[in-house]
């Protein structure tokens, strides 16, 4: 499982021309459910992102949370992030998940974002839609997880 964080001043998305979710200052989070991907792999990235630590103190040390800063998260499903280009020129998708596997997921990582780490305001696009994104990256600053390397690691510390 992938997620690019952003760390944003402010974010949307639109779906037919209409706002489906917005934000002020916060993450906006691409996510993306490769094949193999399980529940598991949703606990890891929403307990990593909700603690990321990526917001100014006020020494202009990245030392602050999401929660330390009231901040909002606007999450996006993303299949894309499994695009695999290693052949020819246009992108493979077999390492997605499939479509209902990866929308169970991703709406599984957004209900730990709410209810396990208490994030008051995460925003959603909607999963399978044309969605446009609007962003101003505050920084800027991304971050990518992979939920197979946060496993290594965690595996190395033991």
């Amino acid at each position: 499982m992938r997620a690019v964080i952003q760390r944003v001043a402010h974010a949307s998305v639109s779906i037919d021309g209409s706002v489906k979710g917005s934000i002020r200052q916060g993450f906006l989070v691409l996510f993306g459910a490769g094949e193999g991907d399980t529940a598991e792999d949703a606990r890891l990235l929403a307990k990593k992102t909700a603690g990321m630590r990526i917001f100014c103190d006020d020494n202009g040390k990245m030392n602050l949370s999401l929660a330390d800063i009231g901040g909002s998260v606007l999450v996006i499903s993303q299949f894309t992030l499994y695009a695999d280009c290693r052949r020819g020129n246009r992108p493979s998708f077999t390492n997605a998940a499939q479509p209902d596997t990866a929308n169970e997921l991703y709406g599984y990582y957004v209900k730990l974002l709410r209810e396990e780490y208490g994030m008051a305001d995460v925003q959603t696009g909607e999963f399978g839609a044309d969605m446009k994104v609007e962003l101003l990256n505050d920084g800027p600053v991304t971050i990518i997880l992979d939920s197979d390397e946060l496993k290594r690691s965690r595996s190395v510390a033991n």
